[in-house]
């Protein structure tokens, strides 16, 4: 069993790629706080909290404060967590990856080092100062969480690999690829879930302009990392909202949608009801 929930059932409110952006994640949060029902609603991020950004220390800490405090919350591990993981030597990773290397020279992890007080390149030190809790949830970060509805995956899956074969790999977690795909695959939103594939999955990783659908496919990455906003879609609503973006973005077309049916036209963000007097964000945000 991964050391966050796995499998769920019920409202989600999905998170993209945050990379360090703590006042994003703050925003989106407090907005989410608002929304009628989020004490029965999952919180499913979708992995990368870390790297690029100014604080990804904030946002790993946010993560277990929200995980204290709300409780229906899980993490998909990303290729980002997943190298800093393998960095760190806490992955049983093959010996012919050079982890230390891709993750310190190429993944933004300077932002990272930075947050935890710690030199740049220092991995000893970075191991000694990110908590032991912390650490330990993370190298047992499921590679996907499954719904009724909705399959959560950092990158996607392969087009033409069998679905439920896909599900078992990621379920017994195959440490034997340098670039497992689940985690990796740049071209999902446009080759689009395996035929046989039963429900929509909603993936990460690579930022679009707006969330996107296509194919049995849903992106949530809108460049948080990168000078774009962070983004939360409710499921099975289709509402969107974000932080960091001036004019809010309309629902997802609901094409290629599957299991979770057609969304809700109108629906627009930033249309909020008035905030509750002691909302249970307040001591994490």
């Amino acid at each position: 069993m991964s050391s966050v929930p796995d499998r769920i059932d019920g409202p989600v409110a999905v998170i993209g790629d945050v990379h360090g952006q703590i006042q994003l994640l703050r925003q989106l949060i407090g907005e989410l706080s608002r929304t009628p029902g989020v004490e029965r609603r999952w919180i499913v991020f979708v992995g990368d909290l870390i790297d690029r950004g100014p604080d990804s220390a904030a946002v790993v800490e946010l993560f277990f404060r929200l995980r204290k405090q709300h409780g229906r919350v899980t993490w998909v591990c990303g290729n980002h967590e997943y190298s800093m993981l393998g960095a760190l030597g806490l992955l049983p990773c093959p010996d012919y990856v050079d982890f230390s290397g891709r993750w310190v020279e190429h993944y933004g992890a300077k932002e990272t080092f930075e947050s935890y007080g710690v030199e740049y390149g220092d991995l000893d030190a970075l191991r000694a100062a990110i908590p032991q809790e912390h650490l330990e949830v993370m190298v047992d970060l499921p590679w996907a969480v499954e719904h009724p509805d909705f399959l959560f995956v950092h990158a996607g899956l392969e087009p033409n690999f069998p679905f439920e074969t896909q599900l078992r790999i990621l379920r017994e977690r195959d440490y034997t690829q340098s670039h497992p795909p689940w985690m990796y695959t740049r071209d999902f939103l446009d080759t689009g879930a395996p035929l046989d594939c039963p429900t929509t999955v909603v993936v990460g990783h690579v930022p679009q302009p707006q969330v996107r659908t296509s194919r049995g496919a849903m992106g949530i990455d809108t460049g948080a990392g990168h000078g774009g906003p962070l983004s939360c879609v409710l499921l099975p609503e289709g509402r969107v909202f974000q932080a960091g973006l001036s004019s809010p973005q309309p629902p997802p077309a609901s094409q290629g949608i599957r299991g979770g049916g057609p969304f809700p036209r109108g629906v627009l963000p930033g249309s909020m009801p008035p905030p509750r007097k002691q909302p249970w964000w307040k001591r994490i945000i």
